[in-house]
């Protein structure tokens, strides 16, 4: 590890080609896929850099050093590559975007001196990652959203039905809400407080993830990330004076996606389980 803590002053985090390509490389240690923590680290502040970005692709390249036979740098290169895949998509980035994840195999070194073998060696065992944005971004067509303080004021709601808190929106990877969504809880929190009669569940959801599974929460680094969502509304609503008699909150995991752009799937939604009767 103090091999690759060294190797790492001789990275540059994200490297900018012509203004449209950002580049970023994963240093691993010999014979090993997964990734150290400190270059783990400095993935999820790469990640944190392009989130914001409308990313047209994601190409992953793994390679190993020229020690071993071709076919055991083949495989390696390439569980190096899926390791780098499998922590994008943990981190809620869209995998149809990732168009490559090959393992390239072993970088032949060229004759150089002995003193400096070791370290190209270690900067050969890595992984690179090319993301290209659109340039210029394109002009997402916003979908049309319902007022949620309507929503919630329907006298006609019923246990069962269920709210899409469509403006309520997170920022990638963390239960933090974005800048613009605040506003639109501080409205929900003053009908909640109102509306006495409405009991319900918030369920809290994630994007990007395989096969179904919570993403990780990069704050706490657990993988509850959903739960965590949902329990953010849950506090503040509580702050706001809601009874917590009224409500629950679950992690949805990746069950239930919406399709479409990957940032309206880290939401929230309401699941109203009971209405009293009103005078």
């Amino acid at each position: 590890m103090k091999k690759l803590a060294i190797l790492t002053l001789f990275l540059i985090g994200i490297n900018v080609t012509a203004q449209t390509e950002l580049t970023h490389e994963v240093y691993f240690e010999t014979d090993e896929f997964l990734v150290p923590d400190t270059e783990h680290s400095r993935l999820l502040m790469f990640l944190s850099e392009i989130e914001a970005l409308d990313i047209q692709k994601i190409s992953i390249y793994g390679f190993t050093d020229d020690r071993g036979s071709d076919s055991y740098n083949l495989v390696l290169s390439q569980e190096r590559a899926n390791a780098i895949k499998t922590i994008f998509s943990n981190n809620e980035f869209d995998e149809s975007i990732i168009t490559n994840v090959d393992g390239k195999g072993k970088i032949l070194v060229k004759l150089i001196k002995e003193a400096d073998l070791n370290k190209i060696r270690g900067l050969n065992r890595k992984v690179e990652i090319i993301v290209q944005p659109y340039n210029p971004p394109r002009e997402l067509v916003q979908p049309e959203k319902k007022d949620i303080t309507e929503s919630l004021n329907d006298k006609n709601l019923k246990a069962g039905d269920k709210i899409l808190l469509e403006n309520i929106l997170f920022k990638t990877g963390y239960s933090v809400l974005l800048p613009e969504s605040k506003k639109t809880l501080e409205d929900m929190a003053k009908i909640m407080v109102e509306r006495e009669d409405i009991y319900f569940t918030i369920q809290g959801h994630v994007c990007c993830t395989q096969n179904s599974r919570d993403a990780l929460d990069r704050k706490t680094k657990q993988r509850n990330l959903s739960l965590a969502r949902a329990k953010y509304i849950y506090d503040y609503l509580a702050k706001k004076g809601v009874d917590k008699r009224r409500m629950k909150y679950v992690g949805m995991r990746r069950k239930f996606p919406l399709g479409g752009e990957p940032k309206f799937d880290r939401r929230v939604e309401i699941l109203i389980t009971y209405v009293g009767e009103t005078n």
